[in-house]
């Protein structure tokens, strides 16, 4: 695509760069090859002309004498017009000229002829101006001139698109988000046929916005609309808009859209919207910042689709929280489309896309594998069929079978085994703390259902106590949320049980038991001595899972009943776990053991130990909204 030049004034670069190597060039020849362009006459000639009181100054270098004229006129054998002249001394010498010349009140200059040492003098200078030169060279070569052919800043100026083909991806790669599909699908129709839509005066939202967690199919889904459509797709990340250079983000907004334009109909992606959209005047360098050029550079030509111009704005983030409100208005991105994390069933259908081109083995289940992952995104559940195939692959099968997926499904959620030399004391330790999370977690009437039980270390934990709930939540009931405290607590009560100290590998079950107390009091208003009062601190991100500080809006004595109430959620709930182990202290005492010997207790063998009936072959789904299988 021919572009237009991002320096209108390029020529006037060029010509300047021309002077400036043709002046440093003279300055050269004048400093190193002699003097100014001067005619040659006869040392007679020279004579007569002092005699005349024709001359005003001349410069003696040994055997060479350079002069000037009082007024130009024809000298030299070619009887040119000249002010300068020069002519050569008999070898013999004249020791009358310098009579004559301060007779004739002539100016004398005496320079040395140029030798080694000179040279050598000027060399240095010689380098610098070496160097000038090319600088100069390079600045016209990058300003688009004719020097070099280069169109370096060009490029640079230009928007780094990843591709403007039309991708081969369709809905039907998309497993689940079937709400996110049904919202895009209507576009699909007026990219093919944009003139049906203009007929009726209706107008396609301009630009649609992706929201949702990390890898939950955000990039998929726009190459997916483009690919339903057939029209070209250009992609782009928020974060390369923005380089060092104040101008050039914007430049290559105006490229990006130009060329979309030009191949309309066309969708435009920009990935990671957040990175150059956000909130205008809190940057360091105010309204002159490089980012918020960019971002008024994005909302302009937003604003300046014309009608009949069938391009869409798609763009994705995690943190709509921080974008510009200019950039969520009516005619920009005023359609908002979320992409949650996938549950069981979705979970099932993401599992069978990746799992096309795996060899599976008969024992595969892949029902069964999406109840196992709660609260994974399709990214993650790609990796997890990644990872057991290279399982698979490692030990030389030819197909990969339902214990390469447990094991990769362990080392995603756990991360991977690690060989550590643990004390047989630091061991037992560890199995008691491991078989009271799962004792109080078995015979509490609320709380998930136990999946696996393991003392073997993984990733950064050392054991984990593994639960999968019943059914899917979209809310949490307060008997089910002061059970789960009273899990979390209850591995450093069992230590105290046995042991009768408690160790620091509790830190991470009281931090989530802390945090889970803090919304109980704060947020969710499960309190008596607080009440329903919004008393948080902080605000939950929608998709990232994190908590983000805010200003402070209640007073010391609120805050005070806050830190009490948490304290006394968490006293209940370390209260209930110790009655819990004391009344089933023999089946706690048959699970360490049994830890001890094998290291990893699945399902059937904890209920086994336990002295309980077997549920159901099958373990059940987690609920929405609940954070996924943890180590505690």
């Amino acid at each position: 695509m021919p572009e237009k030049s991002p320096l209108p004034d390029s020529p006037s670069w060029r010509v300047l760069a021309y002077f400036a190597a043709a002046l440093l060039f003279f300055v050269l020849a004048r400093l190193f090859l002699g003097g100014p362009d001067a005619a040659e006459i006869s040392y007679s000639d020279f004579k007569q002309r002092i005699a005349a009181g024709q001359v005003a100054e001349v410069t003696l270098q040994e055997d060479r004498v350079v002069g000037r004229l009082l007024q130009a006129q024809a000298v030299g054998k070619d009887g040119r017009n000249s002010a300068w002249f020069s002519t050569r001394v008999p070898r013999m010498g004249d020791d009358e000229l310098l009579k004559a010349l301060e007779a004739a009140n002539v100016q004398i200059n005496v320079v040395a002829a140029p030798g080694w040492e000179q040279l050598a003098y000027g060399l240095p200078s010689l380098i610098l101006l070496g160097l000038l030169v090319m600088a100069v060279w390079r600045t016209s070569r990058m300003a688009g001139g004719s020097l070099g052919g280069g169109t370096d800043l060009q490029r640079f100026l230009r928007s780094v698109v990843r591709t403007a083909d039309r991708p081969q991806t369709t809905f039907a790669d998309v497993a689940g988000q079937d709400n996110a599909k049904r919202d895009v699908e209507e576009l699909v129709a007026y990219l093919r046929e944009p003139a049906r839509f203009e007929r009726l005066g209706a107008q396609v939202p301009r630009g649609v916005l992706l929201m949702g967690p990390p890898g939950t199919g955000k990039t998929l889904l726009a190459k997916a609309l483009a690919g339903e459509a057939a029209v070209p797709f250009f992609s782009i990340s928020g974060s390369e808009f923005i380089e060092v250079f104040v101008g050039v983000g914007a430049s290559r907004v105006r490229n990006l859209f130009e060329a979309a334009k030009k191949q309309a109909p066309a969708i435009v992606f920009i990935d990671e919207l957040d990175a150059v959209g956000r909130t205008r005047g809190t940057g360091f360098g105010g309204g002159h910042d490089e980012r918020e050029q960019t971002l008024n550079q994005i909302l302009a030509e937003m604003d300046g689709f014309e009608p009949h111009e069938a391009v869409i704005v798609l763009a994705a983030t995690n943190r709509p929280d921080v974008l510009d409100p200019a950039l969520l208005r009516p005619g920009r991105f005023d359609r908002h489309v979320v992409l949650d994390l996938p549950d069981r069933k979705d979970r099932e259908a993401i599992l069978a896309v990746h799992a096309r081109k795996v060899p599976l083995a008969s024992d595969v289940d892949l029902a069964n594998m999406a109840a196992t992952t709660p609260g994974f995104s399709g990214a993650d559940l790609r990796n997890l069929v990644n990872e057991a195939a290279i399982l698979a692959a490692r030990e030389a099968q030819q197909r990969v079978a339902h214990r390469h997926f447990v094991e990769a499904r362990d080392k995603v959620i756990l991360g991977s085994m690690r060989s550590l030399a643990i004390q047989p004391d630091e061991r037992h330790r560890l199995a008691i703390h491991e078989a009271g999370h799962a004792v109080v977690a078995f015979f509490l009437p609320h709380a998930d259902p136990l999946y696996k039980v393991s003392i073997i270390p993984r990733g950064r934990a050392l054991g984990g106590t593994q639960q999968l709930p019943e059914y899917e939540r979209h809310t949490l009931p307060e008997d089910y949320l002061r059970d789960r405290l009273a899990v979390m607590l209850g591995g450093r009560t069992a230590e105290r049980l046995m042991l009768e100290t408690v160790s620091s590998g509790a830190d991470d079950d009281i931090r989530q038991a802390t945090a889970l107390a803090r919304a109980m009091v704060a947020r969710w208003g499960m309190s008596e001595a607080v009440g329903p009062v919004d008393l948080r601190d902080s605000e939950e991100h929608p998709f990232l899972g994190r908590e983000i500080a805010q200003p402070r809006h209640f007073s010391e004595s609120s805050a005070q009943a806050v830190d009490d109430g948490v304290r006394s959620l968490l006293n209940e709930a370390e209260r209930r776990a110790g009655e819990v182990l004391n009344q089933h202290g023999g089946a706690l005492e048959r699970l360490v053991a049994a830890l001890e010997a094998e290291e990893d207790l699945d399902r059937a063998r904890l209920e086994q130990v336990l002295q309980a009936p077997v549920a159901s072959a099958a373990p059940p789904a987690r609920p929405q909204g609940i954070d996924p299988p943890r180590a505690a």
